[in-house]
């Protein structure tokens, strides 16, 4: 079956993988070391709760069987060694249908946890870190050739995550069309990284030049991963180009990795290494239940693929919406408005124990990615995901975004409970949790040259107004 498999891509299946699985990894991370007090048994939003209202086939995971934190850190922590041994080769060095078993196992749990993460996990990369994975299940190991089915379907995904977020811009907030987002986005992204202060200094004419060019590689671009080589390798660069880009110049956790990891499968690696390098075992034929089992896979994707092409024709384009609750076909797309002013919400406590007053000392609790302390270059932190930095970003832009949790992020505060400390960068009450906590909501905006050489700060903030009034644990517990 000498069309079922592409032997040239042998290099750009490896590579693929083994990326993939190294995001694989950092995701599983990133849960087995927030999940505690984000949406552990006793969490902001615990699963147990989640568990009990939402029907199982709406969301399906492993812990409908069980929950207990410690049977979710195995999960997070297994999956983390699981997905490490497969960015280690582990998935080439065993039979193909146990290489299969091993990435559809990986799927299943990040799957699990997804299912049950909640507004922690209601972020487009997750649905797209699923969707990827299910296809690299499909995509077999050094025992035979990758499928061409397989690869199409690569392009398909990555057509429509580049494809749909260009579209959702040109068909949203203006400043895309007039080429001006720019003058406003680096500085009011959910969470800037160490040179985004630089790209929002970049000279205006150049920021229209990237616009510009953002349009050209989402709307432009993708159709060329549809046609032969090399032009399909040109266009798959040109994206990585444009994600590395955005690597530079902020936070989004794995997402442009991820995007990146997804144009390098369809880079064609003989161009470079020479039709004379492809391993043999690239030329065998691949077994029959296998092609049985790939186009089936292909059939059903292709079937689920209608409503999220439906909504890139639509003028109500939705973005990063899932269609199934195993997430195989999603819509994605991000930044169809874009702020223009930058809120940010200050968490305040003090431990004296009268009522606050003009007087009172508050000392502020330090967030480890989002802006806080005007002084403080922000950190690059991307792949790894800080959810509960981004979910404040979410906060500032409108209480409704925080009812469910806010609350009780508050109220572990005033308990000193230790899962939610360890989310921040600094907590000003080491020694005893404070009395009262109080939250300001602060407009930031990027210093200027001169005043970052005068002052030494990033940013300049002012106060808007009081976000939550004074409050103690015990108003929490018995409002």
């Amino acid at each position: 079956m000498e069309w079922f498999t592409a032997p040239d891509q042998w290099l750009s299946r490896i590579v693929f993988q083994r990326g993939l699985a190294g995001l694989y990894t950092v995701a599983f991370l990133s849960a087995a070391l927030q999940f505690r007090a984000l949406i552990g048994a006793r969490g902001m939003l615990p699963v147990p709760d989640h568990l009990r209202r939402v029907p199982a086939r709406r969301a399906p995971s492993l812990f409908r069987l069980h929950y207990s934190d410690r049977f979710f850190a195995g999960v997070a922590w297994g999956g983390a060694g699981l997905a490490l041994a497969l960015a280690a080769g582990a998935g080439d060095a065993v039979p193909l249908p146990v290489s299969m078993l091993l990435w559809l196992v990986l799927w299943g749990l990040y799957l699990s946890i997804v299912n049950v993460g909640q507004t922690w996990y209601a972020f487009g990369w997750e649905s797209l870190l699923l969707e990827t994975g299910f296809l690299a299940v499909l995509l077999g190991n050094d025992d035979t050739g990758p499928p061409v089915l397989v690869l199409f379907l690569l392009r398909w995904l990555l057509f429509r995550v580049e494809f749909g977020a260009g579209l959702i811009k040109i068909r949203g907030d203006r400043c895309w069309r007039d080429l001006t987002c720019l003058y406003h986005h680096h500085e009011t992204q959910p969470m800037p990284g160490p040179l985004s202060w630089f790209f929002h200094h970049l000279p205006r004419p150049l920021h229209k030049v990237e616009c510009a060019a953002n349009h050209v590689v989402q709307l432009g671009v993708p159709v060329l991963l549809f046609t032969p080589q090399p032009v399909a390798t040109f266009a798959a660069c040109l994206m990585i180009a444009t994600q590395l880009w955005l690597v530079l110049s902020g936070n989004f956790a794995w997402l442009n990795w991820l995007t990146i990891v997804l144009a390098l499968s369809a880079v064609d690696t003989t161009l470079l290494t020479g039709t004379g390098s492809v391993p043999a075992a690239a030329h065998r034929e691949a077994p029959l239940w296998y092609v049985v089992v790939v186009c089936a896979a292909t059939a059903l994707i292709l079937f689920l693929s209608r409503r999220p092409a439906r909504n890139l024709l639509s003028r109500h384009q939705a973005m990063n919406r899932s269609y199934d609750p195993l997430h195989l076909v999603n819509a994605y797309g991000a930044f169809g408005s874009v702020g223009r002013i930058r809120e940010e919400i200050v968490i305040e406590g003090t431990d004296e124990v009268t009522a606050p007053h003009p007087g009172t000392v508050w000392r502020e609790y330090g967030f480890k990615g989002k802006p806080g302390d005007p002084r403080r270059l922000p950190r690059q932190f991307a792949p790894y995901h800080l959810r509960l930095d981004w979910l404040m970003w979410f906060a500032a832009l409108s209480p409704g975004y925080a009812r469910d949790w806010f609350g009780p992020f508050v109220e572990r505060l005033l308990a000193g409970d230790r899962d939610t400390l360890r989310l921040l960068r600094h907590n000003p009450f080491a020694a005893a949790p404070p009395t009262y906590i109080r939250c300001r909501l602060y407009r930031y905006r990027y210093t200027t040259w001169a005043e970052l050489r005068a002052t030494g700060a990033w940013w300049h903030r002012t106060p808007v107004r009081e976000y939550l009034p004074p409050v103690r644990l015990r108003d929490l517990r018995d409002p």
